[in-house]
């Protein structure tokens, strides 16, 4: 009896190892009746939405830095202000600065005539009596000094105060000679006669511009400028004759 051979297939290994590419079933065979599950909104998760935060401007540097200038420079000013102040507090407690006195003692007129050409040529000696009642500062009296005498808006005679130098508590006598000539005087002559009989007194007017320095131990200061006014009534203006001083008051300010 023969057998009929059975042929069994043979297992291709190749075959096996091919992956299918593509799905069998199209996608959109594969769409039930509510659609597709890909899009459903329930089996899909929310996107978190950001809020806008807008950014803030950039700062100006140029502004900052000039801020910082202006404070720093307001910082410096004030420490240099509290210094000055400082030094000066001290100073002054130091040598306790009292102000120098000023008086006139005598005056003499050695000239007082009106010329042809209406002018008015004068001459007077002043005696100043300067006092410094300071115990630690001395006065240095510079050249460059002015004196004058007027009469109302006239000015009659002008002169300088010698240089010297004035100690502690110290009381100097100054002799001062000036000299003057005043143009279209009759005016000037007239008033004085009226003054002088009216009143039976002539006022005068001294001013005294000094430069001086101050000298604090044995530091020399800058140099800076003594003022000094003086009221002066006296009983006439007479040619070569000392005249009388009736009251006399002065002033005494400082001027850098």
């Amino acid at each position: 009896m023969s057998h009929d051979p059975k042929i069994h297939p043979v297992h291709d290994p190749e075959a096996a190892s091919v992956r299918p590419s593509a799905p069998l079933v199209p996608r959109a065979a594969s769409r039930s009746e509510q659609g597709d599950p890909a899009k459903d909104p329930l089996t899909q998760r929310p996107e978190r939405s950001i809020p806008y935060t807008p950014l803030a401007p950039p700062r100006k540097r140029g502004r900052s830095c000039c801020c910082r200038c202006v404070c720093y420079t307001l910082c410096l000013l004030l420490l240099l202000v509290v210094v000055v102040g400082a030094t000066i507090g001290i100073l002054y407690l130091v040598f306790k600065p009292k102000l120098p006195d000023y008086s006139i003692n005598r005056l003499q007129l050695t000239q007082f005539a009106l010329n042809q050409d209406s002018s008015l040529s004068t001459a007077f000696n002043v005696t100043i009596t300067a006092k410094n009642p300071n115990e630690k500062i001395g006065i240095y009296y510079e050249n460059g000094s002015k004196i004058t005498v007027w009469y109302t808006q006239a000015k009659l005679s002008q002169g300088s105060l010698p240089k010297f130098y004035q100690g502690h508590e110290n009381t100097t006598v100054i002799y001062v000679e000036m000299t003057g000539q005043t143009r279209d005087a009759t005016d000037i002559m007239t008033t004085l006669r009226e003054q002088q009989q009216r009143t039976g007194n002539i006022p005068l007017r001294l001013r005294v511009n000094q430069p001086v320095r101050i000298k604090l131990g044995k530091l020399k200061l800058m140099k800076v400028r003594f003022l000094v006014r003086c009221n002066v009534f006296v009983d006439s203006l007479a040619a070569n004759n000392v005249i009388k001083i009736q009251s006399s008051s002065c002033k005494f300010r400082l001027r850098l």
